[in-house]
Parts: structure tokens; sequence; C-alpha cells
């Protein structure tokens, strides 16, 4: 055993290369260049042995020689062309399961973000908006006015000063400010 696998050529170095050799012939048979090739072959062959330059004719008339090289063209060019098919067939389905897993993970995430979007906005819902705020804030206003006012009339009716004007100025020009609405609260 060890004395045959010497003597033979080691082609296991690169279990590829025969791959893609036959990858690059099978690509190349299908081209326009390789039949405008074959076909310059052939009808040089024809030509030549029809003619028989300097009276050689290797393969007359039904040109068996041509047609041996033919099969034995087919006889390569098939399984060549088989294992290119299938190292292709290879090479989709590992992007076809790549593909895969990367729509199952594009899936996870948007299911994932399409919860977080429903809990904010369920937050959001009891979240205090700025209309409420200032619409709260309005009424505590009137609630503060319609108590000063309260304060200042005395008993019989009449207005007396409170003790929160006479300490703080500044107190009496609220009822002047509620009155007005306020644009920015």
């Amino acid at each position: 055993m060890e004395l045959k696998s010497r003597l033979l050529p080691n082609l296991a170095g690169d279990p590829d290369l025969f791959g893609r050799f036959a990858e690059r012939f099978a690509r190349y048979m299908g081209t326009a260049n390789f039949l405008l090739y074959m076909t310059v072959f052939v009808v040089i062959w024809i030509a030549l042995n029809v003619i028989g330059l300097f009276g050689l004719k290797w393969d007359p008339y039904p040109f068996i020689l041509l047609n041996l090289f033919f099969s034995t063209q087919a006889s390569y060019a098939a399984p060549l062309i088989l294992l290119a098919q299938n190292r292709q067939d290879d090479r989709d389905r590992v992007q076809i399961e790549q593909d895969r897993s990367r729509n199952e993970r594009n899936l996870a995430d948007t299911e994932y973000l399409t919860r977080e979007v429903a809990a904010l906005r369920i937050t959001l819902r009891e979240v205090a908006t700025r209309d409420f705020v200032r619409s709260e804030l309005r009424t505590l206003l009137e609630d503060l006015i319609a108590m000063q006012d309260g304060e200042q009339q005395d008993e019989g009716g009449a207005p007396k000063e409170s003790r929160d004007s006479q300490r703080n100025p500044s107190t009496s020009s609220i009822k002047t400010t509620a009155t007005r609405r306020p644009t920015n609260l």
C-alpha cells in the first residue's frame, strides 16, 4: 500500500483543486468562445481531410477519428459538468442555510422591537402630557385665586387686606396674572 501511494501523485493535498478545475472547465464550455473554437476546429479538420494536403488524409470521409474525439470529450465533459453542478448545489445549500438563519434572527429582532414599542405605548398612556399638566396648573391657580379672594372678604362682605399682601406685595398680582392665559407652562 505504501509503495502504491508513493508511485501515484498525491491529489489529496488540495481536495478542491479538481473541483475548481471542473468548475472552470464547465464555465468555459458554456461560452460562445468554446463553440466558436470548436466549430473552427471541426471545419479545419474536415477541410484538411477532404482536400488532403500533401496527400495526407488521416481521417477519411466518415471522420471516425473526429467522432472518437467528440465521444471522448463528451465522456469527460459530462462528469466534469456534473461535478461543477454538485459543488454549486453545495454552495447554494450553504447560502440558503445562512439566509434562513439570518431571516430567523431578523424575525426575532422584529418581534422583540414590536414588543418594546407596545410596552412604550402602554407606558406613554400613563405619562402626563403637556396639555394635561397645563390644565392641572390652571386649575390649581384658579383654586389659589379663589382662596385668596375668600380671605380678602370679611364676614360682612367688606374686603380686608390679608397678611400675605401685607408681608409680600407680589401676591396681590396673582389675580391679574391668572386672568391671562399663560402660553408656556
